[in-house]
């Protein structure tokens, strides 16, 4: 991955994820919300996995 991105700001596009959710619910919630490039392409690579809470995809991420 290039440019490491800050969890913060991937919490600012997942506003309105029904958790539990896949890696693939939380890269189309980031995309509905208008992520940019960065972090859709941080948020796919993250385990495909069931995320409990937006803590469990922070830590993902970073």
């Amino acid at each position: 991955m290039g440019q490491q991105v800050n969890p913060i700001q991937v919490q600012k596009f997942l506003s309105g994820v029904d958790y539990p959710c896949d890696r693939e619910g939380i890269v189309s919630a980031a995309k509905s919300n208008g992520a940019d490039d960065d972090i859709v392409r941080a948020l796919e690579q993250i385990p495909d996995r069931t995320y409990d809470g937006p803590n469990a995809v922070s830590q993902a991420v970073s």
